[in-house]
């Protein structure tokens, strides 16, 4: 860690060469904030800037205030500053096109559509927003371009594949992103970009999180799959931490102590170049005032300003009220069992949002009331393990409680057993071919390709979660962490491609006997009777639009529909009593009406806690707080 730079070093343009400064993040993190600020604060200093999104949820309209949209927007009031919000689905279409198009005079009907299914692939959609990446990493117009929202290591590791990209080339063959001729013309502009992300002169990578130990976990593990990568994260900025000024009772000043505990930790553990912080503020950050305050911290030196004022500034919707949106009969009915069939109860959302303790909550209330439950966990970071304050395994282990199962799927044993699996299938495959021209040894080896894909870790994971439909002698099974619309769509991936072993052979092709398998569980998860999805945000922005974009997304392409929202983090009534407090409330307040109108499902409401329940006596108690599970833990049950 070089500890003599400064955030300002770090973003502000030092050649003639165009800089790039890439923020990341998990959505409601204030990524596009810190992203705003920095575009309008190099374009204040007279660098010509290019702001770009490719968030799915985008707010640079609301927080410049004006209509940006696909196309390159120049920003009313600011010289030498212009942005785009690039729409992932607009793209991705684009993409597809940009390569069927050149095929249709060489490849018959048949064969087009079989691209075109291929070009269905969820990893198709990342390699789109890349390509727009690129795009704008070759634009010598521009001093400095700002992303909001940075590739992925994930992402970035599609661009590999294959990594002899000549010889795949040559055999005319296929990758899960498309076929490999359609790859010939990118594969010098890809390779030039990654090298562009590893150049520490010409790019800075930059994290934006919360003072919270869990998003540091999640920022810390991207920022090591990157490292492998080539790719140094050298700034991080800790967004949203409670003023001093604010927190007047025990409750909320206990709260800060711990932020400044973790912000001291990501100080002493995180290897960045250098770190900044900014406050948390009665209000979204909108308006160029705001915008301004928050780059003079980050790269200026100067003192937050945050006006608590005197009363609630935020104008409170008066029809919401916020015990009627719940409706504690249905979320209980939505998480037990009916009739003797097992219950399958999937939490999902992004990170940071409460997911592990949410379902660690459920699973313990609904196990108190005499189900036999399970509780399994596909998040990398097995925080189940931490809650319980209890070793959790790769495979179904009791923890102290009766009925009450726990589980957490190693994603390296997973891939491991994957690899294993699909190579023996292939192999024995091949051994009952008699056609000579197919050479077996090529073929085996394109397959241990694809298996290094990150589709193929998803893949890994998918199959042991499809196993604990298998687990007999469980009333409720409760999943932390839900596949989504893109990993359930992987099993849709056609399972010959030319006789290449492509992606699609990983699934349904390389295990023939698990189509019917895959198809009986995504029939259980679309049964509203037997499974319930549940999206877990916190009342802002960009969490309840990620979460319905996220649930849009599974029922359109795989028929899933969202049986209840989760509304985490709710600021309790007996504490916090000044203006701050009540501008935020009045803030969740109008976002609860709004992830009521959006969803129209009934809602589990969640108290902000002083510290995260640990333990089952607490996560017990904690139960009792949330709507819908005390009810549960009153109800007879009858066991079949």
């Amino acid at each position: 860690m070089d500890t003599t730079m400064t955030p300002r070093d770090l973003v502000e343009p030092s050649g003639d060469d165009t800089e790039f400064v890439f923020f990341s993040g998990k959505g409601g993190v204030g990524k596009s904030t810190v992203s705003c600020a920095t575009a309008t604060w190099l374009a204040d200093n007279d660098y010509e800037t290019l702001l770009v999104t490719t968030d799915p949820a985008p707010n640079l309209s609301d927080i410049f205030d004006q209509g940006i949209g696909h196309e390159v927007t120049e920003i009313e009031g600011i010289q030498n500053l212009s942005a785009i919000e690039i729409d992932p689905d607009t793209a991705a279409e684009e993409y597809r096109q940009e390569t069927i198009e050149p095929m249709r005079q060489l490849l018959d009907d048949e064969e087009i559509q079989t691209v075109e299914e291929q070009l269905n692939s969820p990893c198709v959609e990342e390699i789109a927003a890349f390509d727009n990446f690129v795009d704008f990493m070759e634009s010598p117009e521009y001093d400095v371009v700002v992303f909001d929202t940075a590739p992925t290591g994930h992402t970035i590791r599609l661009m590999e594949l294959p990594t002899d990209w000549n010889a795949e080339l040559e055999k005319g063959g296929s990758t899960c992103i498309g076929p490999a001729a359609s790859m010939e013309d990118k594969k010098v502009q890809y390779e030039r970009a990654i090298d562009t992300l590893q150049d520490t002169e010409q790019t800075t990578f930059a994290f934006v999180g919360k003072p919270e130990d869990s998003s540091i976990d999640e920022i810390e593990r991207s920022a090591g799959d990157l490292a492998e990568l080539g790719i140094e994260s050298q700034l991080l900025i800790l967004n949203g931490y409670l003023p001093e000024s604010v927190c007047e009772d025990p409750f909320f000043a206990g709260k800060r102590e711990d932020e400044q505990a973790v912000i001291e930790r990501a100080h002493e553990e995180f290897d960045a170049d250098a770190t900044a912080t900014y406050p948390l503020q009665p209000g979204e950050i909108t308006g160029l005032d705001l915008l301004s305050d928050v780059a003079g911290v980050l790269y200026d030196g100067a003192e937050a300003t945050v006006d608590v004022g005197s009363a609630t500034d935020i104008e409170t919707d008066q029809s919401v009220d916020v015990e009627a949106l719940a409706d504690p009969a249905s979320i209980a009915d939505r998480v037990t069992p009916s009739d003797d069939e097992t219950r399958y109860l999937f939490f999902t959302g992004k990170g940071g949002v409460g997911k592990s303790t949410i379902a660690a909550t459920s699973a313990t209330k609904i196990a108190e009331a005499g189900y036999e439950t399970l509780v399994v966990t596909t998040d990398p970071a097995a925080h189940l393990e931490d809650i319980f304050g209890e070793p959790v395994g790769h495979d179904p282990t009791s923890v102290s409680q009766a009925n009450l199962d726990a589980a957490r799927i190693d994603q390296e044993k997973a891939l491991e057993e994957y690899r294993t699996q699909v190579l023996d299938h292939v192999t024995k495959m091949y051994e009952d071919k008699e056609d000579t021209e197919i050479d077996v040894d090529a073929a085996i080896a394109n397959v241990e390709e694809e298996l290094e894909s990150p589709c193929a870790e998803e893949m890994a994971a998918l199959e042991k979660f499809v196993s604990y439909f298998q687990e007999d002698g469980y009333d409720v099974v409760v999943f932390d962490t839900a596949p989504t619309g893109h990993t359930l769509r992987l099993l849709e991936l056609p399972s010959d491609w030319k006789g290449f072993m492509d992606l699609g052979s990983l699934t349904k092709g390389a295990a023939p006997a698990k189509g019917d398998q895959y198809d009986e569980v995504i029939e259980t998860m679309q049964d509203p009777e037997r499974s319930s999805f549940a999206f877990v945000m916190y009342p802002e922005y960009t969490p309840m639009m990620e979460a319905y974009r996220a649930a849009e997304d599974l029922n359109d392409q795989v028929g899933i529909e969202t049986a209840f929202v989760v509304a985490n983090y709710l600021l309790p009534e007996e504490y916090g009593d000044n203006a701050f407090f009540a501008n935020r409330r009045a803030q969740q307040e109008n976002y609860l009406g709004e992830i009521k109108d959006r969803f129209e499902t009934p809602m589990m409401l969640v108290p902000l806690r002083r510290d995260e329940p640990i333990g089952l006596e607490e996560l017990s108690a904690f139960g009792d707080e949330i709507t819908g599970l005390f009810e549960i833990s009153k109800e007879e049950v009858t066991i079949q």
